[in-house]
């Protein structure tokens, strides 16, 4: 497997990520088509003898049980610190508000199993909150040592290199 840092950050990530959109608990009415735990684990663990180690799922798959598939997996199968998890926010109440973004980490923290992610990505642009109040709100998850590194998904080019246009 072949691994570069994602982005400008020291994290190592393999070259594919795998995505967890179809893993989790179909009662969650998400979607029909994801996986249960066994098999969704069953995947993250050939992902991880493959020399895959970093996976991507979101606060809002499947009711945050592919979190909590992920998390399972990944506490039965390898050490923490030797994957890379992203996670996402946006679809929740309040969007990207700095009152939903701290509420939402803590919720992802949990259902994930561990006290960090790696990489948290703004699911969307939220055009009903100031990008000031979004940006302090992670800032500040980065500092308390809750998540390593921040991205963005799903927006516009100017959107993402956070300038409030």
């Amino acid at each position: 497997m072949e691994y570069s840092k994602l982005g400008n950050s020291d994290i190592l990530v393999s070259r594919i990520c795998v995505g967890c959109m179809s893993f989790g608990d179909t009662s969650s009415n998400f979607h029909a088509w994801t996986l249960n735990a066994e098999d969704s684990e069953a995947i993250i663990k050939h992902a991880l003898d493959l020399g895959i180690n970093f996976f991507d799922t979101a606060n809002v798959y499947s009711g945050g049980t592919s979190e909590e598939y992920l998390g399972r997996a990944i506490k039965n199968n390898i050490a923490r610190d030797k994957v890379v998890i992203a996670t996402k926010v946006y679809f929740n109440e309040g969007k990207l508000s700095k009152k939903a973004i701290l509420r939402e980490i803590d919720g992802s923290l949990k259902r994930l199993g561990t006290d960090y992610v790696d990489l948290y990505i703004i699911h969307r642009f939220d055009y009903d909150t100031p990008i000031e109040e979004t940006m302090e709100a992670l800032d500040s998850l980065v500092k308390a040592g809750k998540v390593r590194a921040l991205g963005t998904s799903a927006m516009y080019g100017y959107q993402s290199s956070f300038k409030n246009n």
